[in-house]
């Protein structure tokens, strides 16, 4: 995590094209905060448990063209960082920020959130489900202080294929899209996953989705914001 947050992060951060560039540290203990759902895998497989994410906005379609000099020295140096990686990547205009926080209100306690596509769901109805069902309910609830979604297309390996670190990612183990829900701090969060409106919210997941592993987050690192790179990361 040093090394990552250190030199790695130097080597990503001088990427030109990015509009933000963030770490997500995950917590070492993360069996699932999303509570039990029949039908549903809730509970998160140690062997495939993820350690960390690094979220890239681009600024432009074109941008990650413009980055390929800085891509080889990444390439070269994951193998000291990370043991498996997987690039999950999201068409233009798939990832959407909501403006939930008020006038100060700061997110002091994190959850990722990845969602696997129930088999037979097509993509257009699981987007559909996640803009028009959950995000509105999750709203609703009041609580968040942060909320970002993504749908991701077709995983490819080949689009980040780095040598001497492993990228196996079975069919069934692959994700369709994530959520960063943002909460006051950790009582908050921890409220918020034993509420009632969790609960009525997992009783719509079954049709859509087969998987929601709901992470909870150390610590998140800005490295560049509004495409400037910070002088010392902000959390």
């Amino acid at each position: 995590m040093d090394h990552w947050k250190g030199p790695h992060s130097k080597i990503i951060s001088a990427t030109p094209g990015m509009e933000e560039y963030r770490q997500i540290h995950l917590a070492e203990h993360n069996p699932g905060l999303w509570p039990a759902i029949s039908g549903v895998e809730t509970a998160i497989p140690a062997e495939r448990r993820i350690d960390g994410v690094a979220e890239i906005t681009f600024a432009s379609l074109l941008s990650p063209l413009r980055g390929r000099k800085q891509t080889r020295l990444a390439y070269k140096d994951e193998v000291n960082v990370f043991r498996r990686t997987l690039l999950y990547a999201g068409p233009p205009y798939s990832a959407r920020w909501y403006d939930v926080a008020g006038p100060g209100e700061k997110a002091g306690a994190r959850s990722l959130i990845y969602l696997r596509r129930r088999e037979g769901v097509n993509t257009g109805a699981f987007r559909t489900f996640l803009k028009d069902e959950l995000v509105p309910a999750l709203v609703t609830t009041g609580a968040l202080r942060e909320l970002r979604t993504q749908v991701f297309m077709p995983w490819i390996k080949r689009l980040w294929d780095t040598p001497n670190v492993a990228h196996d990612n079975p069919t069934d183990q692959r994700f369709h899209a994530s959520l960063i829900l943002g909460f006051t701090d950790p009582d908050a969060l921890r409220a918020f996953f034993g509420s009632g409106e969790i609960a009525a919210l997992s009783r719509k997941l079954p049709e859509y989705v087969s998987a929601v592993y709901a992470y909870e987050v150390a610590e998140a690192l800005t490295f560049v914001q509004d495409g400037k790179i910070l002088p010392h990361y902000q959390t």
